[in-house]
């Protein structure tokens, strides 16, 4: 029986709906979710797919990188469409997800980043070894797709019908911009549902061939990392990384790569390690400061355009920040928070975090960089309702161990066993949202 099938199957769609709303995603969502399959609105696309229509036309957009000003590219498909290849992510994800080794942690059942940084802290040597570090440059645009069909197919080989509508969308050569037709190099297009999928199958060699000779590796999408016992041993498996992806048409991004001497520790995933210290990398940490910072700027530029006080403007930071940083944002894994106490072992960083987010309240409520801001006293700013971050870590901690909601991380694996729809090799933690 063909995934494709299952797309048209209310009791599939039940499934993933409860799989979603074990999630902690916004009400607003899996209302629309609860919406949409009482409609049946997924028939229609699956009409569609079964008698080979074309398929609509993704619509390419251009975003802003989560913490920054740069750009990146991503394709997006009407909303329906774009929900039943939701679901047939879903099930890829969980039907194959055997194919993949220990190593990988991007978009699988059961892993997350978070579960590579605890194995990667835990290993033998991990404060003793070098690490080398690599990006991929534009990785899921880049993909050529030529050199990607074969592996898709050798993969579906067992469900020649899905591969075949795959590829159709892979080989399609227009999309829409501006809303009109445009040909674009796309790759496995970043932003759709199942490039997920695409992203772990592609590099697939890569981890089998670190895995196969017992090399410790982690990879998440386009982030790498390899450790060796020697300077030399690792720069010849930096070596090796980089000569499977240019055979693979990518090229690395030189500005993330790094390499770790054992004195240094090393970052990955927004997190760094060193002797033994689990923190927020530093690298995350500016990034967080520089939206802080742009964020004061904006909010001061608007209280002197609109004649407001310094209180209002600093109230709205507190509670944009708090939303990001504490507060559930409908999806726990993303929550800045869940993200990070759950692994990090210090609150050095959290310190520093905290320290700054004052100065910009300060400065939001007396205008003035002097130390006359520091007339604002702690307790007046809390009354404004910033919480310590530090506080709230160690508040998380003592939920987590008392067995509270910051601890219950398995539900959702424990849902989908009983569904019977969850393959993967674990269950520690879900893909959020996914």
């Amino acid at each position: 029986m063909s995934l494709l099938e299952k797309l048209s199957d209310p009791a599939v769609w039940e499934a993933f709906y409860a799989y979603r709303t074990s999630l902690a995603c916004p009400k607003a969502d899996t209302e629309e979710l609860r919406r949409f399959i009482a409609e049946r609105a997924f028939l229609p696309v699956t009409e569609l797919i079964r008698t080979g229509g074309r398929f609509p036309l993704p619509r390419r957009a251009v975003i802003s990188k989560m913490h920054s000003r740069k750009k990146r590219v991503v394709y997006i498909y009407p909303p329906a469409e774009n929900t039943v290849m939701k679901l047939l992510t879903w099930l890829l994800l969980r039907k194959y997800d055997d194919l993949f080794t220990d190593g990988l942690y991007s978009f699988r059942p059961g892993r997350s980043a978070k579960d590579a940084i605890r194995r990667l802290t835990r290993m033998k040597n991990a404060g003793s070894a070098w690490a080398y570090k690599v990006d991929i440059h534009n990785y899921f645009n880049s993909v050529p797709i030529g050199q990607f069909l074969p592996k898709l197919e050798n993969v579906l080989a067992d469900d020649p019908e899905l591969f075949r509508f795959l590829r159709r969308l892979l080989e399609e050569p227009e999309v829409l911009e501006n809303g009109q037709p445009v040909t674009d190099e796309k790759g496995i297009m970043a932003g759709t549902p199942v490039a997920s999928f695409y992203a772990n199958l592609y590099l697939r060699e890569l981890d089998e061939a670190f895995a196969q000779d017992g090399i410790p590796y982690a990879r998440y999408s386009d982030d790498i990392i390899v450790f060796a016992d020697s300077r030399e041993e690792v720069l010849r498996r930096a070596e090796r990384i980089r000569n499977f992806l240019a055979e693979a048409g990518l090229t690395v991004n030189p500005d993330k790569e790094q390499l770790f001497a054992p004195e240094e520790g090393w970052n990955f995933l927004g997190f760094s390690y060193r002797e033994g210290t689990v923190d927020i990398a530093a690298v995350t940490v500016a990034k967080l400061k520089a939206k802080m910072r742009r964020k004061t700027r904006a909010l001061d530029r608007w209280r002197r355009r609109n004649g407001h006080e310094g209180e209002k403007a600093a109230k709205a930071f507190i509670r944009i920040f708090r939303s990001k940083l504490l507060e559930n944002t409908g999806d726990n894994d993303l929550t800045w928070s869940a993200w990070f106490f759950s692994v990090i072992n210090t609150t050095k960083s959290l310190e520093a975090i905290d320290a700054y987010a004052l100065d910009c309240i300060r400065y939001l409520v007396t205008g003035k960089r002097t130390k006359a801001r520091f007339n604002l006293r702690y307790e007046t700013i809390k009354e404004m309702g910033w919480q310590n971050l530090v506080h709230a870590y160690y508040a998380y901690r003592a939920e987590a161990l008392s067995g509270g909601t910051a601890g219950k991380k398995d539900a959702p694996a424990d849902k989908e066993k009983e569904n019977g729809l969850d393959r993967g090799r674990g269950a520690r933690k879900q893909d959020p949202c996914r």
